[in-house]
């Protein structure tokens, strides 16, 4: 199994107009022959800049995604949209599973698994976010809500080129708090584990992404820690200048 190439990947989350397109084509001229080395790079702006967003993408090799898709192909799902509809946008992934929707949508882990299958139908590459609340942490039930998460969210049928699990530890992100290292690789033995007692050998190439208040001066320290296979950034990636610093701090 080759090494696994690291994902650094931006949510916008309900962030960015028009105005902000400049960010994407700054991120774009950023990526240079030195960076694509190190790392691949993917933006997921909201729905309405998708379009926009990918044209100022193209050639670069920055790749577009969306922030979430309905487990269904279409129909009567007033504000839903489809992973169809982001392929034709021009998506070529799809956060899932994000704790945003988790906690304050109550999508289940079937539902995650749904719309995991749903990206696959249209060939796109699923992000499926895993993590613990402060208060399960607290509890010392982090192990077992991500393995819960983990092992009821992801279908069968995942190899490394089908899949990417992002570990969003809730009470993390957006706070400014980070998990410390030690945290971080508990977690991501964890998840690889759980990969490999399901897949086996192809669990060896899955990237395993960390996501909760990345920065560019803590990104270093998280992207060196083992198991960590790249970062899933919130608040940082919607500055140009700071998304391509953390991208940079790939060891």
């Amino acid at each position: 199994m080759p090494p696994r190439r690291v994902l650094i990947a931006g949510n916008w989350k309900m962030n960015g107009l028009r105005s902000a397109l400049g960010e994407i084509e700054a991120i774009a001229a950023g990526y240079d022959d030195a960076l694509k080395a190190r790392a691949d790079l993917l933006v997921c702006p909201p729905a309405t800049l998708l379009i926009p967003a990918g044209e100022r993408l193209a050639g670069s090799g920055v790749l577009l995604g969306g922030q979430n898709c309905h487990p269904s192909p279409g129909g009567a799902h007033t504000g839903g949209i489809s992973a169809e509809m982001l392929q034709d946008a021009g998506a070529c992934a799809v956060i899932v599973g994000h704790s945003e929707r988790r906690t304050n949508l109550s999508e289940s882990d079937a539902v995650v698994m749904a719309k995991v299958k749903a990206a696959w139908c249209r060939g796109l590459l699923p992000l499926v976010c895993v993590g613990e609340t402060a208060e399960e942490r607290d509890a010392g039930a982090a192990v077992e809500v991500v393995t819960r998460q983990v092992r009821q969210s992801v279908p069968d049928g995942c190899t490394a080129a089908n899949m990417v699990i992002a570990y969003e530890p809730v009470w993390a992100i957006g706070t400014g708090r980070t998990p410390t290292p030690e945290d971080v690789a508990q977690i991501h033995g964890t998840i690889r584990r759980i990969l490999k007692e399901r897949f086996g050998a192809e669990a060896d190439g899955m990237r395993i992404l960390y996501g909760g208040s990345v920065k560019p001066d803590n990104a270093a320290v998280l992207l060196a820690v083992p198991d960590v296979d790249g970062a899933l950034v919130g608040g940082a990636s919607l500055k140009a200048s700071d998304f391509l610093a953390i991208a940079r701090a790939t060891p």
